[in-house]
Protein backbone atom coordinates (compact mmCIF):
# COMPACT_ATOMS: atom_id res chain seq x y z
CA UNK A 1 0.00 0.00 0.00
CA UNK A 2 1.60 3.01 -1.05
CA UNK A 3 0.68 5.98 1.23
CA UNK A 4 1.23 9.75 0.72
CA UNK A 5 0.90 13.16 2.20
CA UNK A 6 -0.61 15.45 -0.14
CA UNK A 7 -2.10 19.04 -0.76
CA UNK A 8 -5.01 20.13 -3.00
CA UNK A 9 -4.25 23.77 -1.46
CA UNK A 10 -5.57 23.35 1.96
CA UNK A 11 -4.26 21.87 4.99
CA UNK A 12 -2.02 18.57 3.96
CA UNK A 13 -3.96 15.48 4.07
CA UNK A 14 -2.50 11.83 4.16
CA UNK A 15 -3.81 8.78 1.15
CA UNK A 16 -3.55 6.04 -0.23
CA UNK A 17 -2.48 5.74 -4.08
CA UNK A 18 -4.46 3.48 -6.35
CA UNK A 19 -3.22 1.38 -9.02
CA UNK A 20 0.10 0.26 -10.50
CA UNK A 21 3.25 1.25 -11.12
CA UNK A 22 4.72 0.96 -14.46
CA UNK A 23 8.67 0.15 -15.27
CA UNK A 24 9.89 3.06 -14.84
CA UNK A 25 7.87 3.87 -11.32
CA UNK A 26 5.29 5.90 -12.72
CA UNK A 27 1.74 5.61 -11.54
CA UNK A 28 -0.95 5.40 -14.22
CA UNK A 29 -2.81 7.97 -15.51
CA UNK A 30 -6.03 7.45 -14.02
CA UNK A 31 -4.27 6.81 -10.49
CA UNK A 32 -6.16 7.81 -7.42
CA UNK A 33 -5.68 8.80 -3.74
CA UNK A 34 -8.02 8.07 -1.37
CA UNK A 35 -8.10 10.24 2.03
CA UNK A 36 -7.07 8.73 5.04
CA UNK A 37 -8.09 10.01 8.30
CA UNK A 38 -5.43 11.57 9.65
CA UNK A 39 -1.61 10.40 10.21
CA UNK A 40 -1.53 6.74 9.71
CA UNK A 41 1.32 6.45 12.23
CA UNK A 42 -0.81 7.31 15.04
CA UNK A 43 -4.51 6.92 14.26
CA UNK A 44 -3.87 3.53 11.66
CA UNK A 45 -5.37 3.10 8.12
CA UNK A 46 -8.97 4.67 8.06
CA UNK A 47 -10.41 5.30 4.85
CA UNK A 48 -12.43 8.25 3.95
CA UNK A 49 -15.01 8.54 1.34
CA UNK A 50 -13.25 11.13 -0.67
CA UNK A 51 -10.76 10.69 -3.50
CA UNK A 52 -8.85 12.64 -5.52
CA UNK A 53 -6.89 12.21 -9.21
CA UNK A 54 -3.35 12.08 -8.10
CA UNK A 55 -2.77 14.14 -11.19
CA UNK A 56 -4.45 17.21 -9.69
CA UNK A 57 -3.21 17.12 -6.37
CA UNK A 58 0.89 17.68 -5.54
CA UNK A 59 2.17 15.62 -3.78
CA UNK A 60 4.54 16.34 -0.17
CA UNK A 61 7.27 14.95 1.68
CA UNK A 62 5.22 11.73 2.64
CA UNK A 63 7.07 12.15 6.38
CA UNK A 64 7.98 15.16 8.45
CA UNK A 65 10.67 14.13 10.99
CA UNK A 66 9.45 14.95 14.03
CA UNK A 67 13.05 14.09 15.49
CA UNK A 68 15.83 13.25 13.12
CA UNK A 69 16.85 12.06 10.07
CA UNK A 70 19.85 9.00 10.51
CA UNK A 71 22.01 8.76 7.84
CA UNK A 72 24.07 5.60 7.35
CA UNK A 73 27.55 6.54 5.36
CA UNK A 74 29.66 4.13 3.22
CA UNK A 75 27.14 1.37 3.61
CA UNK A 76 28.24 0.14 0.13
CA UNK A 77 31.83 -1.19 -0.50
CA UNK A 78 32.08 0.64 -4.09
CA UNK A 79 30.67 3.59 -2.65
CA UNK A 80 33.36 4.05 -0.17
CA UNK A 81 36.08 3.03 -2.24
CA UNK A 82 34.95 5.77 -5.18
CA UNK A 83 35.42 8.26 -2.04
CA UNK A 84 38.38 7.63 -1.49
CA UNK A 85 38.72 5.33 2.12
CA UNK A 86 37.69 1.87 3.44
CA UNK A 87 34.75 0.72 4.45
CA UNK A 88 33.95 1.48 7.97
CA UNK A 89 34.00 -1.54 10.31
CA UNK A 90 30.87 -0.43 11.59
CA UNK A 91 27.96 1.60 10.03
CA UNK A 92 29.25 4.86 10.26
CA UNK A 93 26.18 7.37 11.70
CA UNK A 94 25.46 11.32 11.04
CA UNK A 95 22.16 13.02 11.36
CA UNK A 96 20.31 15.47 8.93
CA UNK A 97 17.65 17.88 10.58
CA UNK A 98 14.09 17.69 9.84
CA UNK A 99 14.29 21.01 8.20
CA UNK A 100 16.55 19.56 5.17
CA UNK A 101 13.40 17.68 4.16
CA UNK A 102 11.90 18.47 0.80
CA UNK A 103 9.04 16.75 -1.43
CA UNK A 104 8.84 15.27 -4.77
CA UNK A 105 9.07 18.19 -7.71
CA UNK A 106 10.32 20.45 -4.86
CA UNK A 107 13.70 22.19 -5.77
CA UNK A 108 17.09 21.36 -4.21
CA UNK A 109 18.98 24.90 -3.68
CA UNK A 110 22.50 25.16 -4.50
CA UNK A 111 23.60 27.55 -1.46
CA UNK A 112 26.78 29.86 -2.13
CA UNK A 113 28.61 27.99 0.23
CA UNK A 114 29.38 24.75 -2.14
CA UNK A 115 30.72 24.65 -5.50
CA UNK A 116 30.26 20.92 -5.39
CA UNK A 117 26.36 19.74 -4.84
CA UNK A 118 26.09 15.88 -5.07
CA UNK A 119 23.17 13.91 -5.31
CA UNK A 120 23.19 10.80 -3.33
CA UNK A 121 19.87 8.27 -4.26
CA UNK A 122 18.77 5.37 -1.68
CA UNK A 123 16.09 3.47 0.25
CA UNK A 124 15.00 5.55 3.53
CA UNK A 125 13.08 3.38 5.90
CA UNK A 126 10.59 5.01 7.70
CA UNK A 127 10.23 4.12 11.59
CA UNK A 128 6.30 3.53 12.87
CA UNK A 129 6.52 3.50 17.00
CA UNK A 130 9.11 4.71 19.70
CA UNK A 131 11.81 1.77 20.07
CA UNK A 132 15.12 1.32 21.77
CA UNK A 133 17.71 -1.92 21.05
CA UNK A 134 15.51 -3.56 18.45
CA UNK A 135 16.89 -7.23 17.68
CA UNK A 136 17.49 -7.50 14.09
CA UNK A 137 14.72 -10.59 14.01
CA UNK A 138 12.03 -7.41 15.19
CA UNK A 139 12.90 -4.95 13.28
CA UNK A 140 9.84 -5.40 10.94
CA UNK A 141 7.62 -4.43 14.18
CA UNK A 142 8.90 -1.09 14.84
CA UNK A 143 9.02 0.00 10.62
CA UNK A 144 5.91 1.74 9.17
CA UNK A 145 7.20 1.62 5.43
CA UNK A 146 9.77 2.40 3.04
CA UNK A 147 10.65 5.41 0.85
CA UNK A 148 13.00 7.33 -1.83
CA UNK A 149 14.92 9.82 -0.48
CA UNK A 150 18.36 11.66 -1.90
CA UNK A 151 21.16 12.45 0.37
CA UNK A 152 22.46 15.39 -1.36
CA UNK A 153 25.73 16.51 0.46
CA UNK A 154 28.22 19.51 -0.44
CA UNK A 155 30.80 17.39 -1.54
CA UNK A 156 33.74 20.27 -0.92
CA UNK A 157 32.52 20.92 2.74
CA UNK A 158 32.05 17.35 3.95
CA UNK A 159 36.12 17.18 2.91
CA UNK A 160 36.85 20.86 4.74
CA UNK A 161 34.52 20.48 7.85
CA UNK A 162 35.75 17.58 9.03
CA UNK A 163 32.25 16.66 10.29
CA UNK A 164 28.76 16.34 8.06
CA UNK A 165 26.49 18.16 9.70
CA UNK A 166 26.56 21.54 6.90
CA UNK A 167 27.58 19.30 4.29
CA UNK A 168 24.79 17.29 4.45
CA UNK A 169 21.88 18.92 6.36
CA UNK A 170 21.11 22.02 4.93
CA UNK A 171 17.52 23.23 3.64
CA UNK A 172 16.15 21.16 0.91
CA UNK A 173 19.11 18.67 1.13
CA UNK A 174 16.77 15.61 2.29
CA UNK A 175 14.29 15.22 -0.68
CA UNK A 176 11.37 12.30 0.05
CA UNK A 177 8.67 10.52 -1.58
CA UNK A 178 7.14 10.11 -3.62
CA UNK A 179 5.12 7.49 -1.11
CA UNK A 180 5.79 5.24 1.56
CA UNK A 181 5.55 1.95 0.67
CA UNK A 182 4.22 -0.35 3.92
CA UNK A 183 3.91 -3.94 2.01
CA UNK A 184 7.52 -4.57 2.14
CA UNK A 185 9.63 -6.90 4.14
CA UNK A 186 13.08 -6.05 4.51
CA UNK A 187 14.26 -9.27 2.80
CA UNK A 188 12.96 -8.16 -0.80
CA UNK A 189 16.13 -5.40 -0.21
CA UNK A 190 18.47 -8.31 1.46
CA UNK A 191 17.60 -10.08 -1.62
CA UNK A 192 17.75 -7.28 -3.71
CA UNK A 193 15.88 -4.29 -5.50
CA UNK A 194 17.57 -2.21 -7.78
CA UNK A 195 18.68 1.22 -7.29
CA UNK A 196 19.01 3.75 -10.44
CA UNK A 197 20.01 7.84 -10.19
CA UNK A 198 19.29 9.58 -13.78
CA UNK A 199 20.74 12.86 -14.07
CA UNK A 200 18.77 14.70 -16.84
CA UNK A 201 18.10 11.81 -17.91
CA UNK A 202 21.25 9.88 -18.05
CA UNK A 203 21.66 7.10 -15.80
CA UNK A 204 24.34 7.99 -13.01
CA UNK A 205 24.09 5.35 -10.29
CA UNK A 206 22.90 1.85 -11.01
CA UNK A 207 23.09 -0.64 -7.72
CA UNK A 208 21.34 -3.22 -5.97
CA UNK A 209 20.44 -2.58 -2.15
CA UNK A 210 21.69 -6.93 -2.09
CA UNK A 211 25.30 -4.52 -2.26
CA UNK A 212 24.32 -3.06 1.12
CA UNK A 213 26.93 -3.84 3.84
CA UNK A 214 24.70 -3.89 6.72
CA UNK A 215 21.28 -4.85 6.05
CA UNK A 216 17.83 -2.83 7.12
CA UNK A 217 17.37 -4.79 10.03
CA UNK A 218 20.89 -4.57 11.14
CA UNK A 219 20.91 -0.92 10.45
CA UNK A 220 17.61 -0.63 12.97
CA UNK A 221 19.02 -2.95 15.30
CA UNK A 222 22.66 -0.59 15.12
CA UNK A 223 20.78 2.99 15.21
CA UNK A 224 18.08 1.69 17.74
CA UNK A 225 21.03 0.59 20.10
CA UNK A 226 22.66 3.94 19.99
CA UNK A 227 19.50 6.64 20.29
CA UNK A 228 15.70 6.20 20.39
CA UNK A 229 13.71 5.70 17.90
CA UNK A 230 10.51 7.77 17.34
CA UNK A 231 7.42 7.52 14.84
CA UNK A 232 8.35 9.59 11.64
CA UNK A 233 11.98 9.27 12.00
CA UNK A 234 13.87 8.28 9.09
CA UNK A 235 17.12 5.86 8.12
CA UNK A 236 18.69 6.66 4.99
CA UNK A 237 20.62 3.37 3.86
CA UNK A 238 23.57 4.55 1.77
CA UNK A 239 24.37 5.06 -1.91
CA UNK A 240 25.31 3.08 -4.66
CA UNK A 241 28.64 3.90 -6.33
CA UNK A 242 28.43 6.31 -8.75
CA UNK A 243 27.50 9.85 -7.10
CA UNK A 244 28.38 13.17 -8.71
CA UNK A 245 28.02 16.97 -8.87
CA UNK A 246 24.76 18.75 -9.88
CA UNK A 247 23.97 22.08 -11.38
CA UNK A 248 21.21 24.50 -10.87
CA UNK A 249 18.92 23.78 -13.61
CA UNK A 250 19.21 19.94 -13.29
CA UNK A 251 16.56 17.06 -12.93
CA UNK A 252 17.84 14.53 -10.67
CA UNK A 253 15.24 11.34 -10.69
CA UNK A 254 16.20 8.46 -8.16
CA UNK A 255 14.39 5.03 -8.85
CA UNK A 256 13.97 2.34 -6.45
CA UNK A 257 12.21 -0.93 -7.35
CA UNK A 258 8.92 -1.51 -5.71
CA UNK A 259 8.68 1.92 -4.29
CA UNK A 260 9.00 4.18 -7.84
CA UNK A 261 10.40 7.46 -8.23
CA UNK A 262 11.46 11.08 -6.79
CA UNK A 263 11.90 13.28 -9.32
CA UNK A 264 13.95 17.16 -7.82
CA UNK A 265 15.27 19.98 -9.78
CA UNK A 266 18.36 22.22 -8.86
CA UNK A 267 17.88 25.60 -8.45
CA UNK A 268 19.99 28.62 -7.05
CA UNK A 269 19.39 29.59 -3.83
CA UNK A 270 19.31 33.36 -3.39
CA UNK A 271 19.63 34.92 -0.19
CA UNK A 272 16.86 36.99 1.51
Amino acid sequence: MRIARFTTGDEPSYGVVTGDLDQFGQPAEDAMVVELAGDPMYVGLRLLEKEHRLRDVKLLAPVLPRSKVVGVGKNYAKHAAEMGGDQPAEPLLFLKPNTSVIGPDDAILYPSQTSHLSYEGEVAVVIGRICRDVPPEQATDVIFGYTIANDVTARDLQKTDNQWARAKGMDTFCPLGPWIENDLDPQAFIDGRRVQTFLNGDVVQDGTTSDMSWNIPDLVAYISSAMTLLPGDVILTGTPEGVGPMEPGDEVEVFVEGLGALTNTVARRERA
